[in-house]
């Protein structure tokens, strides 16, 4: 499987010669030999993310240059899930949450994001190879699983600053797609929404979670709406306009 470690502040998830699908300001599809997940101090503001990740990951002792998200959580409460091919790596914090009301007022949105001070980050990988398209998917999976957690257990579809990374391993056995109904989609739910579940359960150990994002540090509302619009068939007059 992959191998996770902690060491001054940095997490590096590892596994030679992976595949990574990356959000987040060090995003898009990459080959590198780890992940990691940074975490930055109270009032953070440096804007030279690379070379910030690099002095982090070089003082923490893990020389391979990667894919990085940071967060303000510690990493004390990082926690990981395995289930078949599947390992999820996740840190959960919630003082700056996004939430999305099924009945909005119509009004712009409320945005009181003061920065990286929370933040849902989550490192998957998979043993098995998926093509690119698949790595995709399994992105997906992973977000509608971290989703689905952060709702039934906080309320918060997620914070304004969430990262993920996701991985698969080129020399693995094949599996074409990362669905929720395939053997790697599946173990990627489960190993998400227990990783989630056992780092906010640690984070907040000790305080509660905020009820509302005017009882968090900061946040937002999506209360603006959107326009619907019926989607015809297309005409032989539409083709040829």
């Amino acid at each position: 499987m992959f191998a996770a470690r902690v060491a001054e502040g940095v997490l590096r998830l590892a596994r030679p010669g992976t595949r990574w699908l990356v959000t987040d300001h060090d995003g898009g599809y990459r080959t590198a030999d780890a992940a990691y997940n940074v975490s930055v101090p109270e009032g953070f503001d440096r804007t030279d993310l690379a070379a910030y990740v690099r002095e982090r990951r070089e003082r923490a002792g893990f020389p391979d240059a990667g894919p990085a998200l940071l967060t303000g959580v510690s990493l004390a409460h990082a926690r990981g899930a395995r289930s078949g091919p599947v390992e999820a790596v996740a840190t959960v914090g919630l003082s700056n949450p996004a939430a999305l009301p099924m009945a909005p007022d119509g009004a712009p949105s409320d945005t009181t994001d003061g920065g990286r001070v929370g933040t849902v980050n989550l490192l998957v990988g998979t043993t098995r190879a998926l093509p690119d398209g698949g790595l995709a998917t399994l992105l997906a999976t992973a977000v509608e699983a971290k989703t689905a957690t952060l709702t039934a257990t906080t309320g918060f579809s997620g914070t304004t600053s969430d990262g993920v990374v996701v991985g698969t391993d080129p020399d693995g056995d094949t599996a074409a797609f990362a669905g929720s109904a395939t053997p790697v989609g599946a173990a990627t739910r489960a190993c998400v929404r227990e990783a989630v579940r056992a780092s906010l359960a640690s984070r907040y150990a000790d305080c509660s979670v905020p009820t509302s994002v005017a009882d968090a540090d900061h946040g937002v509302v999506t209360d603006r709406e959107a326009t619907v619009f019926e989607v015809g068939a297309t005409t032989a007059t539409d083709r040829e306009t």
